[in-house]
């Protein structure tokens, strides 16, 4: 008898089908992972956008009238108790300094801990999140959707800047957003609605990060092996840097409405979700532009994001 009972089969399933008490412990360490990974990416968030804003508003401000010789201008500054006087030069310092801070961790950071938060929240149960009720692709599927879609859009976004549209910023402008509407309507018809509008931000990040990466830090780069080695610099990565540090300047805010947007279903639960996002980014670059262009004389300005 006991030993019929010692060689008794196992119930089918009863290995394979975590328990009860095992399935709480897996959901309690998921909810602490999402929340100790979105932590981490709204801290490293608020760095980066904040050191964009920081230096859109320092650059705005200079003071241009007479600056001294090799400057592009100067700004005085009070803050913590503290006067500060920062200085822009045209080119750079006739000795080039031992400490040279450089701000790209802020953006490979969010990039990575917003990747890691995707692949929490929607990658590891797709079928939960991710995908529309109903839809027909499997959650493999679904995932493989989302992360071709951010190299994909790297690279469009990519080529369009290095083609003759690269010289016409506002048409480029135009064609970007476009292709960001065209892409929040696809999504809103494979994903649910939250994973719609989380896809679009994460198209938007890449290329941010990718600017940062690709195109922003090697122009800086070059431009300090060139004043180390006493030759010119090449005035084109300068100017390619610029358009794209502007571009990550004006996908600030739409980004920042895309991070708070699951806490509203009236927005990206609507049949219209992708037609409200295409609206309300449209709105944030307006207010990015007002803050943009109030130094100058534009005195209507304040009307575009009204």
């Amino acid at each position: 008898m006991r030993r019929a009972l010692l060689c008794r089969e196992p119930v089918a399933g009863s290995r394979s089908q975590p328990t009860g008490r095992v399935k709480t412990v897996l959901a309690h360490m998921m909810e602490w992972l999402n929340l100790g990974v979105r932590w981490i990416y709204m801290i490293v968030g608020v760095a980066w956008i904040g050191a964009s804003f920081y230096f859109v508003w320092l650059e705005n401000n200079l003071n241009r009238s007479n600056p001294r010789e090799g400057l592009s201008g100067d700004l005085w500054a009070i803050h913590g108790g503290g006067i500060y006087h920062l200085e822009k030069y045209k080119l750079a310092p006739p000795t080039m300094p031992e400490n040279l801070h450089w701000f790209k961790w802020e953006a490979y950071s969010t990039w990575l801990s917003g990747v890691a938060l995707l692949c929490v929240v929607f990658y590891a149960n797709p079928t939960l999140y991710l995908l529309a009720p109903g839809s027909s692709l499997s959650g493999a599927e679904g995932v493989h959707i989302g992360l071709g879609s951010l190299f994909v859009g790297w690279f469009i976004y990519s080529f369009l800047c290095d083609s003759p549209l690269g010289k016409r910023p506002a048409l480029l402008g135009l064609i970007l957003f476009l292709l960001l509407v065209a892409a929040a309507y696809g999504f809103s018809k494979v994903f649910s609605g939250r994973g719609a509008y989380l896809h679009v931000g994460a198209i938007m990040g890449t290329i941010m990060v990718g600017n940062v990466f690709r195109i922003i830090m090697p122009a800086q780069r070059a431009l300090v092996a060139a004043i180390a080695e006493n030759r010119t610099p090449d005035p084109s990565l300068p100017a390619k840097g610029l358009l794209r540090s502007r571009h990550n300047n004006y996908f600030t805010l739409p980004v920042l409405f895309i991070m708070i947007s699951n806490h509203f279903p009236s927005t990206y639960g609507s049949e219209y979700n992708w037609l409200i996002l295409a609206g309300i980014a449209l709105l944030a670059v307006l207010v990015r532009h007002y803050f943009n262009t109030r130094h100058d004389s534009h005195r209507f300005a304040w009307t575009l994001p009204v």
